[in-house]
């Protein structure tokens, strides 16, 4: 069971109006949706049309776009293999996979769209604040979740909800580890969002881990989803206290940014991030060059020498025409927990919601996959909700990620 915290944390859940991306604010644009049928065969439950509903929710339009699009992208990819491969316990899935725009509301209103449609478990939703929002309408009906990137602490707070990716406090220790175990600084600044969940849940545990580790936070400093154009203020205090490093728990769009005026006034330093920052050599009119260098903890390296890795950016590219990132490898990965904990279970899909939810729970506490962004242990699952695995991380070398 969860801990009784996490009640606690359920009921706040929906009094939170702050956004946050991450692995990760809100628009007011209309929501498109889109669904897929996955391939029918003649076998099995599936001549009977019967099949798995499996949702999906991210944004595929507006800020977030680049990542909810690479979550479903990624699932089709995968429900096509698990489907060509025989389903799961011999039966199809059929995916529905909704725009929420990155926005609460519209999120719920996704949701509730599936919901109709006959969903029996939702890999989703792609950001924190929709995730939080949703999980707890998913926990009311008893339905299981499962988020790919919804790394805020609450998005798994019910007790039918877990994650792929690693939660905001687990990013921040991780990440003042990896930054003082591998000597990268001595004084350390940082920049983060304030106003935000994610940013601002990856500085708190940083910050507290910093004092553990053999480097000094120089500067600590903040700003507000009302005030992210100009940094010329948090950069001058980094540069004055003489940080050789800067820790930007942001998303890329600030970072971009934050490059840009770092470099025009001088200030030759390194920059360490987190999984926000993916997506950062995608930014329409950013000079990439700024980039090189920079380091991030990501569970994924697209050019790792492993075939699975390999065989997932080929299919990625072949079918996309682009290299998939983090977000679409915990994507995939979070569809084979789905298989495993399924199959685990004994799960077929003429039992109700609830009832793969409870089979689905117990499921994931007994799995261990090998996954993308495993490592050589793998990924298992606590009973909180959490994944088990190792970070990495990567550095931006002559325009792409590369493993360090």
């Amino acid at each position: 069971m969860k801990k009784y915290s996490k009640l606690l944390s359920l009921l706040l859940a929906g009094a939170l109006v702050v956004g946050s991306f991450a692995g990760c604010g809100g628009s007011d644009s209309s929501s498109d949706s889109s669904a897929s049928k996955a391939d029918s065969s003649s076998e099995s439950g599936a001549a009977d049309g019967e099949v798995f509903k499996i949702g999906g929710i991210g944004p595929t339009t507006g800020a977030a776009a680049i990542y909810g699009q690479a979550v479903k992208n990624a699932m089709e990819l995968a429900v096509k293999e698990i489907n060509e491969a025989g389903g799961i316990n011999g039966y199809q899935i059929e995916m529905n996979y909704q725009d929420d725009e990155h926005d609460a509301e519209k999120s719920v209103n996704a949701y509730n769209t599936l919901k109709d449609w006959g969903m029996q478990a939702l890999l989703g939703t792609v950001t924190s604040t929709p995730c939080i929002a949703v999980s707890t309408e998913a926990a009311n009906d008893n339905m299981f979740l499962l988020t790919p990137s919804g790394s805020a602490v609450d998005c798994v707070a019910p007790e039918n909800a877990f994650r792929v990716c690693f939660s905001d406090p687990n990013q921040g220790m991780a990440s003042a580890q990896y930054i003082g175990e591998n000597g990268l600084a001595e004084k350390v600044a940082v920049i983060y969002d304030s106003s935000d969940v994610y940013s601002s849940g990856i500085y708190e545990k940083f910050a507290e881990e910093a004092g553990n580790q053999p480097f000094e936070v120089v500067s600590a400093e903040a700003f507000t989803a009302d005030n992210n154009k100009d940094f010329s203020t948090q950069l001058q205090k980094a540069k004055d206290a003489g940080a050789d490093l800067v820790f930007l728990p942001i998303y890329y769009t600030e970072a971009a940014l934050i490059l840009g005026q770092a470099d025009k006034m001088g200030y030759d330093t390194k920059f360490f991030g987190c999984d926000g920052l993916d997506g950062i050599l995608t930014v329409e009119n950013f000079d990439t060059a700024l980039a090189e260098g920079v380091m991030l903890l990501t569970p994924f390296a697209a050019d790792a020498e492993d075939e699975a890795t390999q065989n997932f950016v080929s299919t990625y590219k072949e079918n996309y025409g682009d290299i998939p990132n983090q977000f679409a490898a915990d994507a995939y990965d979070g569809m084979y927990a789905i298989k495993a904990a399924f199959e685990d279970q004994d799960i077929t899909p003429d039992m109700e919601a609830s009832d793969i939810c409870e089979a689905a729970k117990a499921g994931m506490t007994e799995i261990t996959i090998q996954g993308l962004t495993g490592g050589e242990d793998g990924i298992s699952w606590s009973a909180d909700g959490e994944p088990n695995k190792s970070p990495k991380a990567v550095v931006i070398a002559d325009g792409a990620y590369t493993a360090m």
